[in-house]
């Protein structure tokens, strides 16, 4: 029976090594996930932070599908962007303030679509408004870019 026993029950100690092994595996892969999520999001925001490489006229058509498809589903505004505070040269903190001149610590294709904005939307009567959408740990996070042509 004793024989039996051991065959069935394994001893304390050999369980713990199996648990702790098993530990390490997760942990090695959890680590390994939280690696490439954040290779994933520094190229995110190294290719966010350069020009699109949109023509002007590439630009505009995309704004005015954008805002189209708005329009026939009764909105009178529109999300058309998000992204992350570190592509601002503060991290959103003039535009979590309210600050005049917010807009010259955009960087990349945010500061692209500013600029189309002010050059093409914005002497057809539309607003647009850059505001801090979350707050990871009470911090200022994400921005969205809307766009607005109601009142």
């Amino acid at each position: 029976m004793r024989d039996k026993i051991d065959d069935l029950i394994p001893k304390a100690h050999e369980i713990q090594k199996q648990a702790a092994l098993k530990e390490a595996e997760k942990a090695e892969e959890h680590a390994k996930r939280a690696a490439a999520i954040e290779a994933e999001k520094r190229a995110l925001i190294e290719r966010l932070s350069k020009p699109s490489g949109l023509s002007e006229d590439e630009k505009v058509k995309l704004a005015s599908t954008v805002i189209q498809r708005a329009v026939r589903n009764g909105l009178s505004e529109v999300q058309v962007y998000r992204f992350p505070n570190t592509l601002c040269t503060d991290k959103g903190r003039a535009i979590n303030q309210m600050e005049a001149g917010w807009e010259k610590t955009l960087t990349g294709i945010p500061k692209e679509i500013y600029q189309l904005w002010a050059d093409y939307l914005q002497p057809r009567g539309y607003r647009i408004r850059y505001q801090i959408v979350d707050y990871p740990g009470g911090m200022p996070g994400d921005i969205g870019i809307v766009i607005a042509w109601g009142n």
